[in-house]
């Protein structure tokens, strides 16, 4: 395992492992280290999540909409969104993604070429799969969403 290019993700029921990818997304992986060192998404809500589809998290009001204040540049990539991959939320301009992510609970081919995919889940799918979900009816809306605990790159943490 690469540590400075791993990320755990400390949820309500234990921690999953993220790789980062920089070779698909080099600002992006470099973006979101540096928020995760300042503290950025410990807390944070996993506000939109769609039963078959994805968690999405990032938002410091838990909304939706708001994000760092950093806008990226689209680093699209031939990677496909499948299960467990990490990839960053944007609004209708491909370069708006900021702070928001998602994680994929399964395979989404019409988002391909759409988003930038920062990372992979290699360890702790099944934590991700408990995450609450939220209703349909809401787009994912979540009513008393669970939370990150904390999320660190690995090569800071001492085990």
């Amino acid at each position: 395992m690469d540590r400075e290019n791993t990320l755990f993700l400390d949820l309500k029921d234990g921690r999953v492992v993220i790789e980062l990818r920089p070779d698909l997304a080099p600002k992006h992986v470099a973006r979101i280290k540096e928020l995760v060192r300042q503290g950025y998404y410990d807390g944070l809500k996993f506000h939109r999540v769609i039963p078959g589809f994805m968690a999405q998290t990032g938002c410091p009001q838990g909304t939706g909409m708001g994000g760092s204040g950093q806008k990226l540049e689209a680093e699209f990539s031939k990677e496909k969104h499948v299960r467990g991959t990490c990839s960053m939320a944007r609004a209708a301009n491909p370069n708006s993604a900021d702070s928001q992510f998602f994680i994929m609970f399964d395979r989404a081919p019409h988002l391909d070429n759409q988003y930038s995919i920062w990372g992979q889940v290699v360890e702790g799918l099944d934590l991700v799969d408990n995450i609450k979900k939220g209703a349909a009816s809401r787009n994912g809306s979540v009513e008393d969403p669970d939370c990150i605990v904390k999320l660190t790159v690995a090569a800071d943490v001492e085990e």
